[in-house]
């Protein structure tokens, strides 16, 4: 079998056409940017009389492009334990990952920054703040899945509401 005559030619497509490129998402690297865990009312907050702490949850996303398709992806995640009017413990988190991005649609990267990269970040964030929970004498902080869609598409709404013109609601 020769390879001759095929040159020019796109695998599996017809002579002359190019193959078109699918979009791919790598993760080139993830980490710990930052992460803080405060016990402020440590050991009186950690007595079992008073129970589970209630938590506050708030979660951000940031993204940066970096150049050569790569783009740094950051998940903030920020959880507040209180007992009543008692602070039990404030963790703080900001995990990265590096991506590489190649062939997305102009139109199509914010999404992809905004929700796809932060779903593949979110379980490690996840594990780091139960460790960090747990390290602190609390239980493991087990967080619930997040909707990212949703979280982006909110965002949306919100910034196209602050910049619609006084009096059209």
């Amino acid at each position: 079998m020769s390879d001759e005559g095929t040159e020019g030619t796109a695998k599996g497509g017809p002579e002359g056409q190019e193959a078109q490129t699918q979009p791919s998402l790598a993760i080139i690297r993830q980490y710990v940017k930052d992460i803080s865990f405060e016990n402020p009312n440590a050991p009186a907050s950690l007595d079992p009389e008073k129970g589970q702490p209630q938590v506050e949850l708030a979660v951000n996303i940031q993204a940066r492009a970096g150049g050569n398709n790569l783009y740094e992806v950051e998940l903030r995640i920020e959880a507040k334990g209180n007992h009543g009017e008692e602070a039990a413990f404030v963790v703080e988190l900001v995990y990265g990952g590096l991506f590489m991005l190649r062939d997305f649609p102009a139109d199509t990267l914010e999404m992809v920054c905004m929700i796809e990269c932060p779903r593949l970040l979110f379980p490690f964030a996840r594990r780091v703040i139960a460790d960090a929970t747990r390290d602190g004498g609390y239980s493991p902080l087990m967080l619930d899945p997040i909707d990212f869609n949703r979280l982006y598409q909110d965002h949306k709404n919100q910034l196209a509401a602050q910049q619609m013109p006084a009096g059209h609601a």
